[in-house]
């Protein structure tokens, strides 16, 4: 590894600890998920385990006081970079009243927050690529310098709702980000079965727009790339399409059993190139972060984790009354 990359981009040490913060904080939120699950208290999860580097990187490389984000079911490290917090997101795993996201009403992983400028996701997944389009087209024309940011996963990149959203955004030159997370798994379906083309940015060329496929496992290479893209979308040049390459390190969800189409060695070969690891290796080569820092900062995180369980846990549900509100004009 390069010494001293994340300067060269403009990053200052405290940023790049940061970033690392938020990757950890993601995945120590997602683990405890998974034992809340098992322990029958979490009614579902889907992970960003293995994808926090691509997602923090890219969240970290935007304006987040004016951009839009519409992140997809796994994006934990993308929303908690743009504000949400521990408490918000356990709320909605809890499916309780307070949740910031939904009232309880939505499965976890349907990030919405209107002050954060977080867009609402639905379980139909690749609606939200139309509507990031729209709301870049609403920007332009309220004359606002404003870049949407919108992710997917590589399986989402061949449903009807990509090409057409990537299209008109191309053809209006508006300053929209897409961003595939390809994980090499559609549930259960491997990416060489999903493409007719070697690479989701392979599709960029027949929107007229940039396509790079990048290695997702590396936080300062995602922000490097998307810190491009929105340079270029701020300057009216219109949209990008960035495929982050790393590996899914759990089962598509806590519905799926991953051992029926993925073998073990697969997996563990997978965890090799961990992101967390990856960067933490760097930060120590460069001297920013230390064994010592690294465990207060994990001890800090835990306190966080726990803190946001316990009140999830204990926080109300919403009153059954409520569920008819907002159903007819009131």
């Amino acid at each position: 590894m390069t010494k001293n990359r994340h300067e060269s981009l403009g990053l200052t040490d405290e940023q790049v600890l940061e970033m690392y913060r938020t990757m950890l904080l993601a995945r120590k939120i997602d683990e405890r998920m998974w034992l809340l699950n098992r322990a029958g208290k979490v009614p579902f999860v889907i992970s960003c385990q293995g994808q926090e580097a691509a997602q923090v990187g890219a969240a970290f490389a935007l304006n987040r006081e004016n951009d839009y984000i519409l992140p997809y079911y796994r994006d934990l490290g993308v929303v908690l970079a743009f504000g949400m917090t521990a408490r918000d997101l356990m709320l909605s795993g809890f499916a309780k009243a307070e949740d910031p996201n939904s009232g309880g009403r939505q499965m976890p992983g349907h990030f919405g927050h209107k002050e954060k400028r977080i867009v609402t996701g639905s379980s139909p997944v690749t609606t939200q690529v139309p509507h990031a389009v729209g709301i870049a087209l609403a920007g332009r024309l309220e004359k606002k310098d404003l870049v949407t940011f919108v992710t997917f996963g590589e399986g989402s990149s061949n449903q009807g709702d990509f090409h057409e959203g990537a299209n008109f955004a191309g053809v209006h030159k508006l300053p929209v980000i897409f961003m595939c997370e390809n994980n090499k798994y559609a549930i259960s379906v491997p990416v060489e079965k999903q493409l007719g083309c070697a690479k989701v940015s392979d599709r960029a060329i027949g929107y007229g727009m940039p396509g790079y496929t990048i290695d997702g496992n590396d936080a300062l290479e995602v922000y490097r790339v998307v810190k491009e893209a929105r340079d270029r979308a701020s300057r009216g040049e219109g949209p990008t399409l960035i495929e982050t390459v790393s590996e899914r390190l759990t089962a598509h969800s806590s519905d799926d059993d991953d051992r029926a189409y993925r073998g073990a060695e697969e997996l563990s070969e997978a965890k090799k190139s961990d992101p967390l690891a990856y960067f933490a290796t760097y930060l120590k080569e460069v001297n920013v972060l230390t064994d010592e820092r690294e465990k207060q900062m994990l001890d800090d995180i835990m306190n966080i984790v726990n803190d946001a369980t316990d009140y999830a846990e204990n926080a109300p549900y919403a009153e059954a009354e409520s569920a008819l509100k907002y159903v007819y004009g009131e």
